[in-house]
C-alpha cells in the first residue's frame, strides 16, 4: 500500500513539475523578466507530491494548490491576497455595497452587537429596529464572545432565508425576538446631519461603487435645507478606503478643476499615473459626470475634514489632497498609513488575485505609506483624552508592511519593535487604570452625536471659536519618497 502511495505521489510530482516547466517556457517567451527558478519550482512540486502521497489522510489537490498560491501572495505584504470562490464573492460585495442580509450598520457595546443605524427601507428598518438596540442572540447563538465579523457572517446568508435576532432595547428595558427575512441590501456609505443652522456634518464610511452618487444626493439635501451653508465637516474617521475613482471624485468636488489629487508609482507602466480633479480621472467609461449637479458654492464653503487612526487608503487620499491644496483644515489623529495601490486581476470565473502594484503620493509628493496624513490640528477622542487610540493598529504595525521607499531593513525592524513595545505598554497602562476604577472603559460616543468631542471641535473651528487641541498626541516620523 505504501509503495502504491509513493508511486502516486511521484506521478503527481511529475505532473506538477511538467506544468511548472511549461509555465517557465511560456514566461520566457512572453516576458523579458528573469527566468523562473527551476530548482525551487521542482522543490515545490516535490513537496506537493509528498503531501499528496504521505499525509495522514487524503488532501484535495485543488485545495493544496490554492493554499500554495495563497501562501505565496500573503508573504508579500498585508494587502495582497488570493481570492478563492468564497473570498472573491465577499470582496465583490464589499466594493459594490450590495450584499444579502438584514440591513443594519453595527458596532460593539458591552460584548453585544449594537445597532448604529438600520438602513432605510431594509428588512431591519421595516421590522422596527432602532439605533441603540443591542443584539444578544442570532438564531440560537449567543452574541457575547463573537467577534464583530463573526456576528456579521451569521446575520448574512442566502436570499429569502430567515434569521431570528434577540433584541435588548435599553430605554424600554425589555428583550424581544424579531424574525427577519434576508434581502439584497444596498449599503449606504454616506449620511449627513444638520448640526445647527448653517453647519452640516457629512460622513463617508467607505468608498464603494455607489458612494459618489450617494455623496451628491446627500449634498443636494444639505443645500436644500441650508442654501447659505456656512461650514461643512467631512467625516472620514474609521473609513477604511475602497475605490480609487470614488476618492478622486469626492476630492474633485471641493477642488479647482485639473489640479492633481493623487499620483501613483510602481514597477509596471500602468502603475505610473497622475489623477486630477476632472471627470477623465474619475468617471467610468461611458458615464456622465456625477458632480455636475453640485452647487458651485461647494468649491468655497469652509471645510474641516475629520480623520483618525482608522482612516485609511482612499480616505487618506482625500485628506492629503485637500490638505496639500489648502482647501480644508484636517483635524483629528494621524491616519492609518495605507499608501499602496492594489489591483484585482481575475484568474477564473470565481477566483482572482489582489496584488499591490504601486504606492500613493499626495499632490506635494508625500508618501502616505506607513506614515499617513498628519492633521493640521491634533484632537483627542474625548474631552478626557484618548481612551483607545494608543492601542489601535496602523499600517506600520502590520507584519511585512511596505515602507515608503528603500530604507534600511534593520532600521525598519527596530522601529517596528519599538512601536509594538509602546503599544503593549499603553495596553498594560490602560488595563491598570481601569482595574483601579473597577470598571471597563466606556465606549466612545457615536459619530455625529451631540457627545462627539472631535465633531464639536471641528464645528468650533468653522465658527471661529476656541478649539481644545490634544496635549499628548505626537507625529510619527515621516518616511521619504523613493528615488526614481
Amino acid at each position: 500500500m505504501g509503495a502504491k502511495l509513493k508511486v502516486a505521489g511521484w506521478v503527481a510530482v511529475g505532473a506538477v513539475a511538467g506544468a511548472l516547466t511549461t509555465m517557465q517556457f511560456q514566461a520566457n517567451a512572453r516576458s523579458s523578466l528573469s527566468p523562473l527558478p527551476l530548482e525551487e519550482l521542482q522543490q515545490l512540486a516535490a513537496v506537493f507530491g509528498m503531501v499528496k502521497s504521505d499525509y495522514v489522510e487524503p488532501v484535495d489537490e485543488k485545495k493544496l494548490i490554492n493554499d500554495a498560491i495563497a501562501g505565496m501572495v500573503s508573504g508579500l505584504d498585508p494587502h495582497s491576497q488570493f481570492f478563492d470562490k468564497k473570498n472573491f464573492k465577499e470582496f465583490r460585495e464589499g466594493s459594490t455595497g450590495k450584499f444579502v442580509g438584514v440591513g443594519i450598520e453595527i458596532g460593539m457595546e458591552d460584548g453585544l452587537v449594537k445597532i448604529v443605524s438600520p438602513i432605510e427601507g431594509s428588512p431591519a428598518f421595516r421590522a422596527g429596529l432602532k439605533s441603540g438596540d443591542l443584539i444578544s442572540k442570532i438564531d440560537d447563538t449567543a452574541v457575547r464572545g463573537l467577534t464583530l465579523d463573526a456576528a456579521v457572517k451569521r446575520m448574512r446568508g442566502e436570499l429569502n432565508t430567515k434569521v431570528q435576532l434577540t433584541i435588548y432595547r435599553k430605554n424600554e428595558n425589555r428583550t424581544f425576538p424579531v424574525t427577519i427575512t434576508r434581502e439584497e441590501i444596498h449599503a449606504q456609505s454616506v449620511r449627513y446631519k444638520i448640526m445647527e443652522p448653517g453647519y452640516a456634518w457629512l460622513r463617508v464610511s467607505q468608498f464603494q461603487e455607489s458612494t459618489v452618487d450617494d455623496f451628491v444626493k446627500k449634498l443636494e439635501e444639505i443645500y436644500k435645507a441650508e442654501p447659505n451653508l456656512k461650514g461643512l465637516v467631512l467625516d472620514l474617521r474609521n473609513d477604511p478606503g475602497g475605490l480609487l475613482d470614488a476618492s478622486v471624485a469626492i476630492s474633485a468636488a471641493f477642488l479647482p478643476r485639473d489640479v492633481e489629487v493623487v499620483s501613483t508609482n510602481g514597477q509596471i507602466p500602468e502603475s505610473k499615473s497622475s489623477l486630477k480633479a476632472n471627470p477623465e480621472s474619475y468617471v467610468r467609461r461611458g458615464g456622465a459626470d456625477p458632480l455636475r449637479k453640485l452647487p458651485a458654492a461647494l468649491k468655497k464653503v469652509p471645510l474641516v475634514v475629520l480623520v483618525n487612526e482608522g482612516s485609511a487608503s482612499a480616505s487618506e487620499i482625500v485628506a492629503g489632497a485637500l490638505q496639500d491644496h489648502k482647501r480644508a483644515v484636517i483635524m483629528g489623529a494621524q491616519t492609518f498609513g495605507k499608501g499602496s495601490v492594489q489591483t484585482v486581476r481575475q484568474l477564473g470565473p470565481e477566483t482572482a488575485l489582489k496584488i499591490t502594484t504601486a504606492r500613493y503620493y499626495t499632490p506635494s509628493g508625500r508618501s502616505i505609506q506607513a506614515k499617513g496624513i498628519v492633521p493640521d490640528i491634533m484632537l483627542d477622542e474625548t474631552a478626557e483624552g484618548n481612551v483607545f487610540a494608543a492601542l489601535r493598529m496602523r499600517e506600520a504595525d502590520l507584519e511585512k508592511h511596505l515602507n515608503a521607499g528603500k530604507d534600511d531593513p534593520a532600521k525598519n525592524e527596530a522601529a517596528d519593535k519599538a512601536r509594538e513595545t509602546a503599544r503593549e505598554e499603553a495596553r498594560q497602562k490602560l488595563e491598570a487604570e481601569y482595574a483601579k476604577k473597577m470598571e471597563p472603559p466606556k465606549p466612545l460616543p457615536e459619530f455625529g452625536s451631540a457627545q462627539d468631542f472631535p465633531l464639536t471641535q471641528a464645528l468650533n473651528k468653522l465658527k471661529g471659536e476656541s478649539v481644545i487641541v490634544s496635549k499628548t498626541a505626537i507625529e510619527r516620523k515621516a518616511e521619504a519618497k523613493p528615488v526614481e
